[in-house]
């Protein structure tokens, strides 16, 4: 009997690949505003300090991270963005890394509350 080609939306089935490239909804971080700063914790168990990047660029945080375990064989990837609302002191953003979780303070801008268009209501 011959075999029926694959549907085109099962292109991957014949790869070795993992069944889930990209975690996706994961509850691995908790951003929080608290006395006019935004806290981000992000868990990253099994990362050195060194295998981690924060970058901030125009208002968005990247957290990456890298982790080859050559006695295992094993290679670890983080990424994500987070993208904040209101305008941050850049100056001011402070991070560390301790038992696996890395915390990120980012000081809101006092000007940036108090600026802003105000628009006038027509009756």
């Amino acid at each position: 009997m011959m075999a029926l080609p694959r549907p085109a939306n099962a292109w991957t089935g014949g790869l070795d690949l993992p069944s889930q490239l990209f975690e996706g909804g994961s509850n691995d971080y908790e951003l929080y505003e608290q006395d006019d700063q935004f806290v981000l914790t992000v868990e990253l168990p099994g990362f050195d300090p060194e295998e981690i990047t924060v970058s901030w660029n125009d208002g968005v945080l990247n957290v990456a991270g890298e982790h080859e375990d050559e006695a295992r064989g094993t290679r670890r990837t983080y990424h994500r963005r987070f993208r904040f609302p209101k305008t941050v002191d850049d100056d001011g953003i402070e991070a560390s890394y301790e038992n696996g979780i890395l915390t990120v303070w980012l000081p809101v801008a006092i000007d940036a509350a108090m600026t802003g268009t105000e628009i006038e209501i027509e009756s």
